[in-house]
């Protein structure tokens, strides 16, 4: 972001991007709402005062399975549904968490991607599927092959999973990939591995789960919530 302020504070239309979310996340209802907070923790905290928020410390930043893992004292004894999602997507929709949720719901499956497919995947993880055997992956982009690059359909970094399988297999993750990070998307293989099945379920609205990672894509996401907001429709997004 070229900036000194915790990505998570820069404002869109007037509220900082995590603000977003967590009135996104209001909407959907669900019981509880953890932060997970590294750079710049306090000051994260010091912008969010409002009852309801459980503050979880990911000290040092090792990837996003580390920073579940340090979620998990406060999850302890917990046998619901986790839904994960990322504090810097401001665009993210209420109907499209509750799409996941119901999809988790009635497939039974003990984790579900969300997915989009996008015109430019450039950055992104993407969504490996199996020709045989139903079985599927996220590959980060740094460890995809020159096939897997061309993939256009991308992981949203949202999930829901059956919180006891998840915590099953968070302590096999293994840092072994070109970033040295623990990350969420390992789980998927350890899952299937250990029996449980795996779902995608691919957003039709990939401009509502994209990520801010430049003052660029924060400005055109700012025109994409004005024009909601004026009734108009997303402006055609550069991606």
């Amino acid at each position: 972001m070229n900036s000194n302020l915790a990505k998570v504070l820069h404002p869109m239309c007037g509220a900082p991007l995590l603000a977003h979310v967590l009135a996104v996340l209001g909407e959907t209802g669900v019981a509880r709402v953890l932060v997970v907070v590294g750079h710049q923790r306090d000051r994260v905290r010091a912008a969010f005062p409002q009852p309801g928020i459980e503050w979880v410390v990911q000290a040092e930043q090792r990837g996003t399975g580390h920073a579940i893992q340090m979620a998990g004292p406060a999850l302890a004894g917990f046998t619901g549904n986790l839904l994960v999602v990322c504090g810097d997507t401001p665009l993210l929709r209420a109907d499209t968490l509750h799409a996941l949720l119901d999809h988790h719901a009635a497939s039974g499956a003990a984790v579900t991607v969300l997915s989009t497919r996008v015109p430019d995947a450039s950055g992104y993880g993407r969504i490996v599927r199996e020709a045989h055997g139903g079985r599927v992956a996220i590959v980060e982009e740094r460890d995809a092959t020159p096939a897997q690059k061309r993939i256009d359909e991308i992981n949203s970094g949202i999930y829901a999973f059956r919180y006891p399988v998840l915590e099953a297999v968070l302590g096999r993750l293994t840092p072994g990939n070109a970033q040295g990070e623990y990350y969420l998307t390992d789980t998927l293989s350890l899952i299937q591995d250990a029996g449980h099945p795996a779902e995608v379920l691919c957003a039709e609205d990939w401009r509502s789960l994209l990520g801010i990672n430049t003052p660029d894509q924060l400005a055109e996401a700012e025109r994409i919530h004005a024009r909601r907001q004026g009734g108009l429709g997303p402006e055609p997004g550069r991606r």
